[in-house]
């Protein structure tokens, strides 16, 4: 992608993982590395600096060189806690997001991302595929956000709000169309794990 220090990234490893016995996500092994350095090796080249939230075990993510913040909300309110920590940082124009649980993302996700929310004129541009019977499948952890939008943030979760779709509602927000399906697939239980590991092989 052209102009990269336009963009900077943040791999989401903050969730309590319930389904995984409340596993550090990041950090389970899949085909004996851990799960969040396939995320972190896709979105390097596609962004100018990378950062990662994580609310344990911020000692093992340090060490991948990048810099590692906690979520600022208390309680493991969701994703937008580590969307918030994302814009409480960044200094690029925009900030992109992925989880660290789907390691098979576009090495051109940023690029449409990018150039939908630029023609669109949009704040907010996220990923949406379609499954196997055609139905539209909404994928907002991966998505392009213009920086400054860090209090418009805060007021939602201060009011109690939690939900991604109702944030991006209020916003001009956009929906970018990606061929593949299986390719933003995301690990909840032990059964997709193997999965995943069978794709990598």
């Amino acid at each position: 992608m052209q102009h990269l220090e336009l963009v900077e990234g943040l791999i989401l490893c903050g969730g309590q993982a319930q389904r995984m016995s409340g596993q550090d996500k990041g950090l389970i092994p899949l085909n004996a590395k851990p799960l969040y350095e396939y995320g972190m090796k896709r979105l390097a080249p596609q962004v100018g600096h990378l950062m990662i939230n994580a609310n344990r075990h911020q000692e093992v993510y340090e060490k991948s060189g990048y810099p590692v913040y906690r979520d600022t909300y208390p309680g493991f309110v969701g994703p937008l806690a580590g969307f918030h920590v994302g814009l409480s940082h960044c200094k690029a124009p925009y900030l992109a997001i992925i989880p660290c649980d789907s390691p098979l993302f576009p090495d051109n996700l940023v690029q449409l991302l990018f150039q939908h929310l630029e023609s669109q004129q949009a704040d907010i541009a996220y990923v949406v595929t379609r499954n196997a019977q055609q139905e539209k499948q909404s994928h907002p952890v991966f998505c392009l956000i213009r920086n400054g939008l860090k209090n418009h943030l805060g007021a939602f979760l201060d009011s109690g709000q939690r939900k991604i779709d109702q944030w991006f509602s209020g916003l001009r927000s956009t929906e970018v169309m990606f061929a593949s399906d299986e390719a933003f697939t995301n690990i909840n239980t032990p059964e997709e794990l193997l999965q995943i590991e069978s794709l990598i092989k």
